[in-house]
């Protein structure tokens, strides 16, 4: 087993690491955000990715989320944390709060979100986006921290990187949507593509602008409240890692199994030697 964790807003390194490499890589999708941190923790492999760049140099719509998560799978990565700063759609999940996602709604509609197209086509299964299995493990290692955890919550992904507008909060909430964010569900649909296994931390930093009791949500407020929780996130990663090097075979592993429509006959060399980290294993061999 091999982990990579995802580092949103707040959680630009990862502590406790050792063996440390740092790895550039180039992908048929362009530059990830920044380079690989690669290293061990507790014995396991460990793979770490800030989504933003260090020095949270990309608003959400710039993320290459493709090429982000192609390096993860191509340095072998087999599950994916992702760990993400959300505001909070509902009373009860306070500031400080974490919650373990597991369904998600997409207002997103200025970026790619699959490696598909030009040549190949594929329909994933995407009814749950989450795997249950990394979201159990991280739900148990959250409880360890004294942190409110949330077992369970649909994630709102909105385009960004503007907050939403007051009406937009209330519509959402009407939605029965529990927190919003800009980027995991981008991530979670080419981690399927990928065959990976993916699971979100959301760490509730404020009340977006709905709750007439708070003021409206500010950059000041968010960063205070990510910098007094990256501790707890770490905690949290460093808790589940036993529990995820124990987890064997997962469906997601083969999401793409049955779901590659073209004839790979069609598929001209270029785009077989784009897509071959992704589809290869269901190609067959070169004519």
């Amino acid at each position: 087993m091999k982990l990579g964790v995802l580092g949103g807003s707040g959680l630009y390194a990862m502590d406790g690491l050792e063996d440390v490499t740092e790895k550039t890589l180039s992908t048929p999708f362009g530059a990830p955000s920044d380079a690989y941190i690669c290293g061990r923790l507790d014995g396991v492999d460990m793979v770490f990715l800030p989504r933003h760049g260090r020095g949270h140099r990309f608003t959400p719509s710039e993320i290459n989320y493709r090429a982000n998560i192609w390096g993860l799978k191509a340095l072998g990565v087999t599950q994916v944390v992702a760990v993400s700063a959300v505001g909070s759609m509902r009373e009860e999940i306070a500031p400080g709060d974490f919650v373990l996602i597991d369904q998600f709604i997409d207002r997103t509609r200025h970026r790619p979100d699959t490696f598909f197209g030009d040549g190949v086509v594929a329909h994933v299964m995407f009814a749950d986006p989450v795997c249950e299995g990394v979201r159990q493990a991280l739900v148990q290692a959250s409880r360890t921290t004294g942190i409110k955890v949330h077992d369970g919550g649909t994630y709102l992904c909105m385009e960004g990187p503007q907050f939403s507008t007051r009406a937009e909060s209330e519509l959402y909430r009407s939605w029965g949507v529990d927190v919003i964010g800009m980027t995991n569900l981008t991530e979670a649909k080419l981690a399927r593509e990928a065959e990976l296994c993916y699971a979100t931390l959301a760490m509730a930093t404020d009340y977006d602008c709905w709750h007439q009791g708070h003021d409206d949500v500010t950059v000041e407020a968010i960063v205070a409240v990510m910098h007094a929780n990256v501790s707890h996130a770490r905690q949290v990663l460093r808790a589940v890692v036993p529990a995820l090097a124990k987890r064997g075979d997962c469906a997601h592993q083969r999401a793409l199994a049955n779901a590659i429509m073209t004839d790979p006959k069609t598929i001209d060399e270029a785009t077989r030697t784009r897509m071959d980290l992704i589809i290869g294993r269901y190609l067959g061999p070169r004519a």
